[in-house]
């Protein structure tokens, strides 16, 4: 301090003020560390572990990635985030080589989805990707993503669901009695691919059918219906 400068008694109590708020937020810090609940910060820890994230697909491609994604998502506790960019790096490498089926499924995205639910990882691919209306014969179109689903079923050890859906509007053909009847065969036919054509173990399948009991969206518009009528796939959990 030079002369003539007067001292200001109260500059202490910056220093002062400065040293009770690490003190306040130190003490914080203890009370909140030793109300945590271990066990569940364990749990936490394991689960985030365990997950599948989407950016850890995110620079491959090709079949042998659908079947690392099912394998490494075994049950309800590994959660993934879906991004649907990923079925384009899942199914497109597979079907580049036929010029008709990518133009068909151009945004792939709109055709196919993927989710994850209660049974398991689930491809949902609608009616028109498959099937023609009201037909039961798969389209040969389709064949090469029917096959890269194949390979991945071959390659990882959770069995298989095939559930067929339709809309609400009643069939108008005497070849199949109801909708239930129609989703039923689809479902039939894509398990009769997965058997003979590709030779998968029947052990491993089921099919079932839900009609219109189990709409996406109301049964109120054309988008709406369409988007209704689909196939399921599901890798069900281990």
């Amino acid at each position: 301090m030079m002369e003539g400068e007067k001292m200001n008694p109260s500059a202490w109590m910056v220093t002062f003020s400065d040293l009770i708020m690490l003190l306040l937020t130190f003490f914080v810090m203890l009370l909140s560390m030793s109300s945590m609940d271990i066990r569940k910060l364990k749990d936490i820890l394991m689960h985030l572990q365990g997950a599948v994230s989407v950016l850890d697909f995110s620079g491959s491609r090709g079949i042998t990635d659908l079947a690392n994604f099912i394998k490494r998502h075994r049950d309800t506790e590994s959660s993934f985030l879906i991004d649907q960019n990923l079925l384009n790096d899942l199914f497109i490498p597979s079907i580049e080589s036929d010029r008709k089926m990518e133009k068909m499924i151009r945004d792939l995205t709109e055709l196919i989805d993927i989710a994850d639910d209660e049974r398991g990882i689930v491809l949902s691919f609608q009616e028109n990707i498959l099937f023609d209306p009201g037909k039961v014969t798969l389209k040969k179109q389709v064949l090469p993503v029917l096959d890269s689903i194949a390979r991945a079923i071959d390659s990882c050890p959770n069995d298989i669901l095939i559930m067929g859906h339709t809309d609400n509007i009643p069939i108008q053909t005497r070849v199949y009695a109801s909708n239930w009847e129609l989703s039923s065969y689809r479902g039939l036919s894509v398990l009769e691919y997965f058997l003979k054509e590709k030779g998968l173990l029947p052990s491993r399948f089921s099919v079932g059918a839900y009609g219109p009991s189990r709409p996406l969206y109301p049964n109120d518009t054309l988008k709406n219906r369409a988007l209704n009528r689909r196939v399921e796939i599901i890798f069900k959990h281990l």
